[in-house]
């Protein structure tokens, strides 16, 4: 869990989803579709979805005793359980019903599970079929348009070999020979996932670090000079926060500079701009801000404390008096703590 919460904290910024899955597990789009784009049309049917939960398909070892590393894992464990596979009395959890995570990861604020994150207020996960769900498992299991296919056990060998392996979230490990036994499911014959590999290799390619970068600095630098942030007309403001603290962040790590000034200086102004213009934020605004705070602070711009002592001056008691007039007693709490907060640390 500490590995997931780094790779949140570092790259929420980076990527529009971050999935989170095992070594032994491949998602695989049945619609011959890549992974974002089955997850862009999930995502745009309901605004307040920020993750999809993919049910898992359990595959077995192919009858295979000991290890043959000459070929790969989707070429020798091509046999797994029916689709719906669950066990109705469980000591220990093993069937499909449990799924991984795409998410987006600007509205998740921690992983306490390897199967799905703790999201900011009032958003929620869903299946591939944009139905709402909660924890660790999907029921019934759905997987006719995306699945991760898991190969758990592979070979006995391969299995055995990892039986006093540590764990994502327990300090212990409860793989014996009883659990191969239960995991070796090889009834139904499924090769899908070679045949979209191969489809897939013709028509995509990885840009390069370097192109990648070009492309994300030149998209930086026009969002922040296409107009001054003190001309821009309010409404322009609307729903932009997320943006501008997207390219500070960038902005700090690339090094990016527009003319002989830092665009991260440049995106902390917008920033201040978007907090001064457009008044009271959303919930979910709010919640993205106080995550990436401490470290605006901590950066050497004059203008960095001056959002700090804005949002504590102006935004906090706007959003304060709001959620009095609304009555949510938690929101009310939240941002009468983060008023003090903020007061100790601007002085």
């Amino acid at each position: 869990m500490p590995a997931y919460n780094d790779a949140l904290n570092r790259y929420r910024f980076f990527c529009r989803y971050m999935a989170f899955i095992d070594l032994d597990e491949f998602i695989f789009p049945k619609t011959n579709q890549s992974i974002v784009e089955v997850a862009d049309e999930i995502f745009s049917r309901d605004s307040k979805t920020v993750a999809l939960g993919i049910n898992r398909q359990i595959f077995g070892s192919n009858g295979h005793e000991t290890a043959d590393y000459s070929k790969g894992v989707l070429e020798r464990f091509t046999c797994r359980a029916p689709s719906d596979w669950h066990e109705t009395e469980k000591k220990i959890p093993m069937d499909n019903l449990y799924v991984k995570s795409v998410i987006n990861p600007r509205r998740a604020k921690f992983f306490g599970s390897a199967h799905y994150a703790n999201y900011f207020e009032g958003f929620y996960s869903v299946n591939e079929n944009g139905e709402k769900f909660f924890g660790n498992d999907n029921s019934p299991v759905t997987a006719q348009k995306i699945v991760v296919n898991h190969y758990y056990t592979k070979s006995r060998e391969e299995f055995l070999n990892k039986v006093n392996r540590g764990r994502a979230e327990v300090s212990f490990n409860y793989l014996n020979a009883e659990i191969f036994a239960r995991r070796d499911r090889n009834e139904i014959f499924d090769d899908g996932i070679l045949k979209y590999r191969a489809a897939r290799a013709e028509n995509f390619s990885l840009e390069s670090d370097a192109q990648r970068r070009n492309r994300v600095e030149k998209i930086l630098i026009n969002m922040m000079t296409k107009c001054s942030p003190f001309d821009a007309p309010p409404e322009f403001f609307t729903g932009k926060l997320e943006t501008f603290l997207t390219c500070r962040k960038l902005a700090e790590v690339f090094g990016t500079r527009i003319g002989n000034k830092s665009a991260e200086e440049y995106a902390l102004v917008w920033i201040y701009q978007t907090l001064n213009t457009h008044g009271i934020l959303t919930y979910a605004d709010l919640q993205l801000f106080v995550e990436e705070l401490p470290e605006i602070l901590s950066r050497p711009f004059p203008v960095s404390k001056k959002v700090a002592r804005l949002f504590s001056e102006k935004i906090l008691p706007a959003m304060s008096e709001s959620a009095k007039l609304s009555r949510p007693w938690k929101e009310l709490k939240d941002i009468n703590f983060l008023r003090h907060m903020l007061n100790l640390i601007l002085g």
